[in-house]
């Protein structure tokens, strides 16, 4: 399937009230409003194709990067190749499919979390704190302390893409480490970083102290 052909797939399965509840949720003007089942169903019909993922990601168009996000495996793209597309996500959906996807999949993972936690654009900020917060999860030897000296010190201020994954590591270092849990909790309290977050019934809310002590409670 040629590029062409692809994006007038996603074009003709594009719908026009998922356009519309898509760009109030921030996505941007740049899609065609594709449901996520039927963005899997066409990489699955396409398969792995580097060439036709390349094409697709450098349109900006956010379905056709979610697409190109699945017609790749890791070990596919280089170093530079995963920084690039990390830096050049349109939106936050697009930027977290290419982190679970891509990214802490990739064998450069830890040098690019490395480079990306120091790093001044906001993507590539995003991806560096969501790598952080899953080696937090994961067990690795990290500097928590650091890490929360950091979060206290740049989370009120931190744009809010950037914020999402901030707040992340800082739940799971709560969740994760005992000894860190009560300032991870104190600094979840003073900052106040999503305590009036709307969620659904029966979902947990993403402010770090209720997020911490009920993944803690459900652990026992």
């Amino acid at each position: 399937m040629t590029l062409e052909e692809t994006l007038k797939r996603l074009k003709d399965l594009g719908d026009e009230k998922v356009r519309a509840r898509n760009i109030r949720a921030g996505a941007g003007e740049n899609q065609y409003g594709v449901k996520m089942g039927d963005i899997r169903k066409l990489a699955k019909q396409i398969k792995t194709n580097r060439a036709l993922a390349f094409g697709l990601w450098e349109t900006g168009n956010t379905d056709a990067q979610l697409l190109a996000i699945l017609l790749v495996k890791p070990k596919m793209l280089s170093r530079q190749e995963v920084d690039h597309w990390v830096r050049t996500a349109t939106v936050a959906q697009v930027a977290d499919w290419l982190n679970a996807y891509i990214a802490k999949k990739h064998a450069d993972a830890e040098p690019l979390r490395l480079a990306w936690m120091t790093a001044d654009d906001v993507w590539a900020a995003r991806a560096g704190w969501s790598l952080t917060a899953t080696r937090v999860a994961k067990g690795a030897d990290l500097d928590l302390s650091a890490l929360l000296d950091r979060i206290e010190a740049e989370m009120a201020a931190a744009s809010s893409a950037v914020q999402w994954t901030m707040n992340m590591a800082l739940a799971e270092i709560g969740i994760a480490s005992p000894d860190h849990r009560n300032r991870a909790l104190a600094i979840g309290e003073s900052l106040g970083v999503y305590r009036d977050y709307p969620v659904s019934k029966g979902c947990t809310s993403p402010f770090a102290p209720i997020w911490i002590a009920e993944i803690v409670r459900r652990r026992g």
